[in-house]
């Protein structure tokens, strides 16, 4: 297995880099494997009476249901059209499908795929992307990630633009996405690319949250169209929110109608017009019957819907429509139906699923190591404009304490010059932390729809920091260095630059952890100043251990400080070995040894300075299961429905 992978790797990125159409070679590409055998029946969605609450704003306040006994199902090689006014609970019902309530938010009812209670995959059109990635960039990675080994990488490169211009997406294929700094592609074109991304394993279950959204009529038709078509060939079962319907609404297979979080009508879209011709409220000619069943139960306007019917023998508000339409459905024969199909799906019994094959644990480290790559170097503000700053600011501290040489008065010289650049080092992560929220965003999207785990993200994060940093520090560390003219030994010099190095990705492990648990950039960065100045403050800088106050402060405080163990290894690096003579300030003639100055400054001498820097490493592996073991509990934390996970 690993010998393939090795060929196939070898081929990935350099085909993501060349920017060649594939159509090249032809004789090459296929269309994906079907996803539906005689051992695979697809998904039978079944949800019946499914409430979810939401706890009173004020404490005591009873809880407020967002959705009121909401029943349907959906099949496969079908769409099913989730359509209701704004705040009727079209996105929260999709999120209740998925598993991805809010904190807070609680459920109630029964979901099964094909009558069990499944753990699978999904997909979600979420339009979280990577803004540095070209649309063709973006479609690729996805692909080494999401499509197992045994593809030939020319076969997914394929697959992969395949997609694209189906999406219609060719002309922007080499156009960069955009985002907070750089701009890119419009926002319609970015809800196609996320729906291209999801799309490309036909996945059994697909939920998509108003993919029309942002397009014009013609790209929605033709988006929904391709959508459709697929779902019908491969068998997916599509469950899909719709704010603006309008000629794609005959494309849909089933209708679920909601206003006030209950159910106006579930069935077939013919149906529809048929159930509000049997309650007096038919569509006029010449009418889009989606954008008239919105109209009547959309309680925004409720004079002009009195105005739509004043020639009606029975006048109603939208409130009153929909009250009639609610209690008519749950006493009509198409609310008989819908309760006979979920029992009928219910009874299927059908076999339990069985992963889908992936890319290999490899594949994706590198794929997404790579990509990360990509990021960090077209990313302005994540490593270069740091390095910028860096630059400047060591040789602004470089020339200010020019060759300070080993007088008395460079021994507190020595002290503030490494205690300056630690701090300021570790302060400077905050920079990046914007991109590192985006970053996380991504994650939690592809996480969420089983592109790969936490340990994937974790390890590739960290391999594709370790170059940038390492630009970063040692072309500004070692202009430092020499011209403050520090111990010019290698040994003493490589410790110095691994050391500034361990720090920054030390303290980038902590930000990870504060923007797991704060995804919120502006709050972060205002929390890790926080966490980081308590840490300098008892980190024995400022004060000498022994003054420190023994509550809190030095104990647990101090030991927990990475600072500490910093700053004290750079003292054991830079003093060891080293005399200093009088100069003219002090006029007897006496030296103090190096030994001297690190008890005086009561560094810990019983164990050497490689211990220092390996307690850093160990604080920063300990940050990053931290963020490992937040983002997990995060997802159990998340209220259990069908937890979809990798059925792609």
């Amino acid at each position: 297995m690993m010998p393939h992978n090795g060929g196939a790797l070898e081929e990935i990125f350099a085909d993501v880099e060349e920017g060649q159409p594939a159509a090249a070679q032809p004789q090459h590409s296929r269309a994906a494997p079907d996803v539906v055998t005689e051992d695979d029946p697809g998904v039978y969605l079944t949800l019946e009476d499914v409430r979810v609450t939401v706890p009173g704003r004020m404490r005591g306040s009873p809880s407020v249901r967002i959705l009121d006994g909401i029943s349907g199902h959906a099949r496969p090689g079908e769409v099913l059209a989730i359509m209701g006014p704004s705040g009727c609970g079209k996105t929260t019902l999709l999120d209740t499908l998925a598993g991805r309530l809010g904190p807070g938010m609680s459920y109630n009812g029964l979901i099964l795929i094909n009558g069990r209670q499944e753990k699978l995959a999904f997909g979600t059109s979420d339009n979280v992307l990577m803004s540095t990635l070209t649309v063709r960039e973006a479609i690729l990675y996805s692909a080494h990630l999401q499509l197992p080994d045994k593809m030939p990488t020319l076969e997914k490169r394929a697959h992969a633009e395949r997609m694209i211009q189906d999406m219609g997406l060719t002309g922007a294929m080499d156009t960069r996405i955009g985002g907070r700094i750089t701009k890119g592609i419009s926002g319609g074109q970015r809800k196609r690319v996320s729906i291209c991304v999801e799309m490309l394993t036909r996945p059994r279950l697909l939920f998509l949250d108003e993919p029309t959204s942002g397009l014009d009529s013609a790209a929605s038709y033709h988006v929904m169209s391709h959508i459709t078509m697929v779902a019908a060939k491969e068998g997916m079962t599509v469950v899909a929110a719709i704010h603006q319907p309008g000629e794609v609404f005959e494309l849909f297979h089933s209708l679920c109608l909601l206003a006030n979080g209950r159910t106006v009508f579930f069935g077939t879209v013919s149906d529809a017009s048929e159930f509000f011709n049997m309650n007096q409220m038919p569509c006029p000619l010449l009418r889009n019957p989606a954008e008239h069943f919105l109209g009547i139960i959309n309680k925004d306007f409720d004079e002009e819907i009195v105005e739509d019917f004043k020639d009606t023998p029975k006048r109603k508000t939208a409130a009153e429509a929909i009250d009639t339409l609610t209690d008519a459905y749950q006493s009509s024969a198409y609310s008989g139906k819908t309760t006979n199909k979920i029992i009928e799906m219910k009874e299927m019994g059908g076999a339990p699923f069985s992963m889908r094959e992936q890319a290999s644990l490899c594949t994706k480290l590198i794929a997404l190591t790579k990509r990360s790559l990509v990021n960090m170097h077209r990313d302005i503000g994540y490593y270069w404009m740091r390095f910028a700053v860096f630059t400047i600011a060591c040789i602004s501290v470089g020339t200010v304490f020019h060759q300070i040489g080993n007088s008395y008065s460079s021994i507190q010289t020595r002290c503030n010059v490494m205690i300056y650049m630690t701090v300021f080092f570790t302060f400077m992560a905050f920079g990046g932390f914007p991109s590192l929220v985006e970053d996380l965003k991504v994650f939690r999207r592809e996480r969420l729809s089983g592109h790969y785990g936490v340990t994937e993200f974790v390890i590739s994060n960290t391999l594709s920091a370790i170059p940038c940093l390492a630009v970063m520090i040692i072309i500004p560390g070692t202009t430092l260095y020499y011209l403050t003219g520090l111990t010019r030994l290698g040994s003493n010099f490589a410790y110095f630059i691994a050391t500034l190095c361990m720090c920054i990705i030390l303290s980038e492990s902590i930000m990870m952890v504060i923007a797991a648990i704060i995804p919120d950039f502006v709050m972060g960065i205002v929390i890790g100043t926080g966490v980081q100045g308590m840490m300098m403050l008892n980190g024995g800088i400022f004060r000498l251990p022994s003054e420190l106050p023994k509550p809190v402060w030095r104990y647990p405080c101090y030991y927990l400080s990475f600072h500490k163990y910093a700053v004290q290894g750079l003292y054991k690096n830079e003093f060891a070995g080293l005399t200093f003579a009088s100069d003219q300030v002090v006029r007897v003639n006496v030296t103090i040894s190096g030994h001297e100055v690190l008890e005086a400054l009561q560094v810990e001498m019983w164990y050497s300075k490689w211990v220092n820097l390996a307690i850093l490493f160990g604080m920063t592996v300990m940050y990053r299961i931290m963020f490992f073991a937040i983002v997990k509990f995060a997802e159990g934390a998340r209220p259990k429905l069908t937890r979809i996970k990798c059925g792609l």
